[in-house]
């Protein structure tokens, strides 16, 4: 549940934050005749973004086992790709996100009500189509049957929802450099779990071989039942009997991944204090 809790919490907060930054800039700048075509384009992209989610929940009931599997391993694999180039692109770019949605704010004014609903659609509904797939990956490999892992992302969700209105109001202050960089790394052995589910769903759909081919067996000291054995699964998305493959894939991703994450320079300009972020500064008293 904490992993889950995990990805709802930093996949919402980054939208929060751009949703944020977007009204923050209309009220400073006086423009609040412009909020209701951003919330409406923002409303659009929240919309698309669940009936996405939807579409990939209860359109694959009606699919064989085999193609159940198959299209959930792929999806989940692709989701990890998306996901972790996310994960890179917000450490090498919050520094401009501010000035970046400003920028298409101002080009969007300058057209018409048109442009600014498309331009928050497209600021916000980019972050809820990646977070719809990565949920529903993260939901399957977490467990099928039981709400925990939705509960997790939910959670995970309302809290960033309500992070970002203190951000919003000048209420908290916390140092978002250095929460993206431990979440994006926490991010990362998550989304490792998720590749390992979905390479296991490639191999029961009998598109990958070595299904029967195990790396090794401790179901018996880590019961999957147990409060530590649903801990693990929680949090790493901790199989007890691995495939070969999937340990293998496990270990080629999470390995340079997260030594080139750690490696890579922040997106922090030089000489900032430690409370340099993209975060809205206080909305402007009426």
């Amino acid at each position: 549940m904490f992993g889950n809790y995990l990805i709802g919490l930093r996949e919402g907060l980054e939208a929060s934050l751009v949703v944020c930054i977007l009204v923050a800039y209309l009220v400073k700048t006086d423009r609040r005749d412009a909020l209701r075509p951003v919330w409406l384009g923002i409303g659009i992209a929240c919309a698309l973004s669940l009936g996405f989610g939807a579409l990939l929940e209860f359109g694959s009931q009606e699919l064989t086992f085999e193609a159940q599997e198959l299209l959930g391993g792929s999806l989940s694999i692709i989701s990890v790709g998306l996901v972790t180039w996310m994960v890179f692109w917000m450490k090498r770019t919050a520094r401009h996100l501010r000035a970046e949605l400003h920028g298409r704010l101002d080009t969007a004014l300058a057209m018409g009500t048109g442009a600014l609903v498309a331009t928050a659609f497209l600021a916000v509904g980019r972050e809820g189509l990646e977070t719809a797939l990565f949920v529903w990956a993260s939901v399957r490999a977490g467990g099928e049957g039981s709400s925990a892992p939705l509960i997790g992302v939910l959670l995970g969700i309302a809290t960033a929802i309500v992070l970002g209105y203190l951000f919003y109001r000048g209420a908290l202050r916390i140092n978002l450099a250095k929460f993206f960089r431990w979440t994006g790394a926490m991010l990362v052995v998550v989304a490792a779990g998720v590749l390992a589910y979905g390479v296991h769903d490639l191999q029961e759909a009998r598109f990958l071989g070595g299904l029967n081919e195990r790396a090794f067996d401790v179901s018996t000291a880590v019961p999957p039942d147990s409060w530590y054995g649903t801990l693990l699964k929680g949090v790493f998305n901790f199989q007890p009997d691995p495939t070969v493959l999937q340990l293998t894939v496990w270990a080629l991703y999470v390995v340079p991944v997260l030594v080139l994450f750690f490696a890579e320079r922040g997106g922090r300009p030089a000489g900032a204090g430690p409370e340099a972020s993209d975060a809205p500064r206080p909305a402007p008293t009426a």
